[in-house]
């Protein structure tokens, strides 16, 4: 029997982000999952494609240890972090959150040349848009979800739909 998280819980953000002085493209999610809360690192879910989408960008070996997926994104110049920092959440589900507080993400835009800002699904698109683009002044080129829950897009129309960001880094 599954049972149903009922409750939302008030999450700070538990991940570093990650990034270095020779990032150029910032990807930015909503808020970690639990699967990835519990694993420590960015896309944890074995189920979300992040990971496979960007080694066939890039043609590159899968990263499958977090060492590894940290050494993938900085060797492809890419910094990764979230929208939100903190906010209520109901398990994992994007819909259930509330009391949204967004990231500051000067903390990476103030020491890394970031030349573009994707945002991986509608909710962090939302967000993003309602939070941060009016604080920073910068906008954010949406990507489809590589969620388990956007089953509607497949790998390889993933792969075709974020790889516009090799025309950015």
């Amino acid at each position: 029997m599954v049972k149903l998280q009922t409750e939302r819980t008030f999450i700070t953000h538990p991940l570093a982000p990650v990034f270095d002085e020779r990032s150029r493209i910032l990807i930015l999610g909503s808020f970690p999952s639990v699967k990835t809360r519990e694993m420590g690192f960015f896309y944890g879910h074995p189920q979300n494609r992040y990971w496979k989408v960007l080694a066939a960008l890039y043609k590159d070996d899968f990263p499958g240890t977090v060492e590894e997926r940290k050494e993938f994104l900085l060797r492809h110049r890419i910094a990764a972090w979230d929208v939100i920092y903190s906010c209520e959440i109901r398990g994992s589900s994007d819909a259930s959150i509330r009391n949204v507080t967004p990231t500051d993400l000067t903390v990476i835009l103030d020491h890394a040349p970031i030349k573009t800002i994707f945002v991986n699904g509608k909710t962090a698109e939302k967000m993003y848009r309602k939070y941060t683009e009016p604080r920073i002044g910068r906008p954010a080129v949406s990507l489809p979800s590589t969620s388990p829950a956007n089953a509607a897009w497949s790998l390889d129309r993933l792969i075709d739909a974020w790889s516009v960001i090799l025309d950015k880094d």
